[in-house]
C-alpha cells in the first residue's frame, strides 16, 4: 500500500469520528491544517465563481434558492482512495432513499484541485451518477471546478481545511458531506465514507425546513435528535414520551368518543 494510502486511511479510521474534539497527541506533519471545524448556520459564499461538467460558467448561488437543500462534497477527482469511497458511500444512501435528485435535494461536488478540468470532472460525474441509479441525478448532481481562490473561500466557509502534499502530488484532506438549506446555510455535517439511509434522510428533512419528505418524516425528526458523537439521528427521549403521551391521549380521546356517540344514538332510539 502506498504512503498515500496509508495517509487516507489514518484520516479516515482515525481521524473522522474525532474532527472538533481536542487532541492529546500531535498531528503528523502532513495533517497539520487537515480537518473541519464545525460551523452550524454558515452562510456559504454563493457568489463563488466555478465551471460546471458541461465546461458552463456557473455561480454556487445557482444551486440554491430551488426550495430545496443542497448536499456539498469537496473531493478532487485524482484522488487515489478516499474521495471515491465518500462519494460512492453517498450514491448508496442516496439509491436507498425514496427522495428524488432534482425535486426533494441537489448534490453538488467541488473538486479541491484548481487544475482539474471539466471533462474530467464529467467523467467522475458518470461513474457517481450511474451508481446512484437514479435517472433523475443527471441533472441533480453537479460536479463543479475552479480556481484555487473560490475553492479555498468556499472551504473554509464550511470549516473544511485540507493540504496540498507536493513530493506525493496528493491532497490531505477529511471525509464528510455537508447538508445546506435551500437559501445557503449550513445545517449538519456528516462524516466519514459510509452514510446511513435515515440519517442521510432525516438531515435532508431538516434542512428542507419542512418542504422535503412526508409528515412521517417530520413526525420522526421532531423524536430524534442528532448525536454528534455516532454521527447518526437517535431517539430523543423527552420527546418520544411527550409524542407518546400525545399520541394516547388521541387515541384515548378517540375511544372514548366512539363510546359516547355509540351510547347517545341508543338513547335515542324508540322503545
Amino acid at each position: 500500500m502506498t504512503a498515500g494510502r496509508l495517509l487516507a486511511l489514518w484520516i479516515v479510521l482515525g481521524a473522522t469520528a474525532a474532527w472538533g474534539a481536542e487532541r492529546q497527541e500531535p498531528l503528523p506533519p502532513e495533517l497539520e491544517g487537515v480537518g473541519i471545524v464545525e460551523r452550524p448556520g454558515a452562510a456559504l459564499p454563493l457568489e463563488l465563481a466555478f465551471v460546471d461538467d458541461a465546461e458552463k460558467p456557473v455561480a454556487l448561488g445557482d444551486y440554491f434558492g430551488r426550495g430545496r437543500p443542497v448536499l456539498l462534497t469537496l473531493n478532487y477527482s485524482r484522488c487515489p482512495m478516499l474521495c471515491t469511497l465518500v462519494l460512492d458511500g453517498l450514491a448508496e444512501a442516496l439509491s436507498e432513499s425514496s427522495l428524488t435528485p432534482g425535486r426533494d435535494y441537489e448534490v453538488v461536488t467541488v473538486s479541491i484541485d484548481p487544475l482539474e478540468s471539466p471533462a474530467l470532472a464529467r467523467r467522475k460525474k458518470q461513474r457517481f451518477v450511474e451508481a446512484l441509479a437514479r435517472p433523475e441525478a443527471q441533472g441533480a448532481w453537479h460536479f463543479l471546478t475552479g480556481r484555487e481562490e473560490a475553492i479555498r473561500r468556499l472551504a473554509e466557509s464550511v470549516g473544511f481545511g485540507y493540504r496540498y502534499l507536493p513530493d506525493r502530488d496528493e491532497y490531505a484532506h477529511p471525509a464528510a458531506v455537508f447538508v445546506a438549506t435551500a437559501d445557503g446555510r449550513l445545517s449538519r455535517i456528516l462524516y466519514g465514507v459510509r452514510f446511513d439511509r435515515r440519517t442521510v434522510r432525516l438531515a435532508l428533512v431538516e434542512a428542507g425546513e419542512g418542504k422535503v419528505g412526508s409528515a412521517a418524516d417530520r413526525f420522526l425528526l421532531y423524536c430524534y435528535h442528532y448525536d454528534a458523537a455516532s454521527g447518526r439521528y437517535a431517539p430523543a427521549a423527552v420527546r418520544a414520551m411527550r409524542a407518546g403521551g400525545a399520541a394516547t391521549v388521541l387515541l384515548l380521546g378517540a375511544v372514548l368518543g366512539a363510546l359516547w356517540l355509540k351510547e347517545a344514538r341508543r338513547r335515542r332510539r324508540p322503545r
